[in-house]
């Protein structure tokens, strides 16, 4: 069984030989095949070898177009900061947003225009044809409310939820618009799961998740559903307040970042979701020790049940042991569902 056939069978509720094994590998990959992150991020040829090579030496499930949230905004006309050896970054202070009457002049991007997101269709596609059925590929955009942060600005649009709550819901129909463009033509180029960020969401509460977020990651999730392809739901920071409005989007996987515990995530999911997760990546997977990194796991394997992938928090940070991600690989290697 290889990677793609096991997590897919995973997905699908069918026996699978051992669990599958999906980190989120950025920063690592990078250093750990000597590259600067800002080449990373730049060439989809370097990103697809880097990937390729990690997956290869650690033997996991998936291969991933992610690199960095700002390639849909930089699409858009933001003023984007790049550097040699980190993420790119959004200038926060120059929102392409900051006028708010500026989202009525805004179009939509062409993500075969040439830009940053045709990188990312170009990756899935040399993956497509790199690793010919035996990794899952995983695609990657950002989700309705961290989008709309990137382009207003997360300061900005968080009061705007109060002062303008009718901007809001017109900026989260166009990020919905723009990224399931986005998605479609990764989707053709071959991506089979879909990878949402939306971490801007842990910061709302619940009323306003409910109230606001919500109904755009549905719409997300479904346009998504309607091209055929599984999403992976990645929220980054505490989401306990929101684990049940998660679960309802329909989502093949949900991670869980640290200081939202496996168990109430599956209390608040239910049964059937698929959870990825949830140790801590700076205190558990970097600083560490194997021993550490396994006891987690197998208490995370616990309380999620046999719906479960194994993974971090979060990514998988720079500095991390070599000997804490083998220790990572060897209990998904070891153990089944």
């Amino acid at each position: 069984m290889n990677g793609r056939e096991r997590v897919l069978d995973h997905l699908a509720g069918k026996p699978v030989d051992r669990l599958p094994l999906m980190p989120i590998t950025m920063l690592f990959a990078a250093e750990r095949s000597g590259v600067g992150y800002g080449e990373y991020a730049a060439r989809h040829t370097v990103l697809v070898e880097t990937q390729l090579r990690i997956a290869e030496e650690f033997g996991f499930d998936h291969v991933s177009c992610i690199s960095d949230p700002a390639r849909e905004a930089a699409d858009c006309g933001a003023r984007i900061a790049y550097f040699p050896d980190q993420p790119p970054a959004i200038i926060e202070t120059e929102a392409l947003l900051g006028d708010k009457t500026a989202l009525g002049r805004l179009a939509v991007p062409d993500p075969l225009g040439g830009g940053r997101m045709t990188d990312r269709v170009a990756a899935a596609a040399l993956f497509k044809e790199r690793v010919r059925g035996e990794h899952l590929i995983e695609g990657w955009i950002e989700g309705p409310c961290a989008e709309a942060a990137d382009l207003r600005g997360i300061n900005t649009l968080m009061t705007d939820f109060t002062d303008d709550p009718g901007f809001v819901r017109d900026l989260f129909s166009f990020t919905v618009g723009m990224e399931l463009a986005f998605a479609r033509a990764q989707i053709e180029a071959g991506v089979d799961v879909m990878g949402v960020g939306d971490a801007a969401a842990s910061l709302v509460g619940p009323r306003l998740y409910e109230e606001f977020v919500w109904p755009y990651e549905k719409q997300l999730v479904d346009g998504l559903h309607a091209m055929g392809t599984r999403v992976r739901l990645h929220i980054c920071g505490n989401t306990r307040r929101i684990l049940a409005g998660m679960g309802r989007l329909g989502c093949a996987i949900v991670d869980l970042d640290y200081p939202s515990p496996i168990a109430e995530g599956r209390a608040a999911m239910g049964p059937a979701q698929v959870l990825l997760g949830n140790l801590n990546p700076v205190r558990v997977i970097r600083d560490g020790d194997p021993a550490v990194v396994t006891a987690g796991l197998a208490a995370c394997h616990r309380e999620a049940g046999a719906r479960f992938i194994v993974g971090a928090g979060c990514e998988i940070p720079r500095g991390t042991p070599e000997a804490n991600l083998r220790a990572l690989a060897a209990y998904a290697h070891t153990h089944q569902p």
